[in-house]
């Protein structure tokens, strides 16, 4: 497990572990991606639904799970602090589930920079966002490492 993805409070927050079976249990058991490319908010909440579903599945189960959403290309949108349509969902999200990543995309917004003449930094992202340098590179290697990636 990438500790720097979820840090040392999250991996003790997983779903389903107790601060005990935290220590035994470095993986989840669960590992799923979700994918949003596409700048339609009917899709990003559909994502959104698919990460209540799945983390009230597997608490209800007493299983582990990680999950990360990844936004890229029209999809950063999401996870754009001046223009996301969910962000409201998405503070929710994060602040019931800790194990819930947001990942955006910087190759994305390097481009909306450069289109914008603006600096990447001046691209106001949702304070739930964590950066990843590319997204399609993060979805790969995380299925690389076994996660299970889904296009909702």
């Amino acid at each position: 497990m990438n500790r720097r993805l979820f840090g040392r409070a999250g991996l003790l927050a997983l779903v389903g572990l107790t601060s005990a079976r935290a220590a035994e249990t470095a993986v989840p058991r669960h590992r799923i991606a979700l994918q949003v490319g596409v700048n339609d908010p009917a899709l990003m909440n559909l994502a959104l639904t698919h990460i209540e579903t799945l983390a009230a599945h597997y608490a209800a189960a007493g299983e582990s799970v990680a999950i990360d959403l990844t936004a890229l290309g029209p999809g950063y949108r999401m996870l754009r602090a001046d223009t996301s349509p969910v962000r409201a969902r998405i503070a929710e999200i994060g602040a019931r589930h800790p194990f819930v990543a947001f990942s955006a995309c910087q190759h994305t917004r390097a481009a909306l920079a450069r289109e914008a003449g603006r600096e990447p930094s001046a691209i106001p992202q949702l304070p739930e966002a964590r950066d990843v340098p590319a997204g399609v590179v993060h979805l790969a290697e995380l299925q690389e490492r076994g996660w299970s990636c889904l296009r909702p």
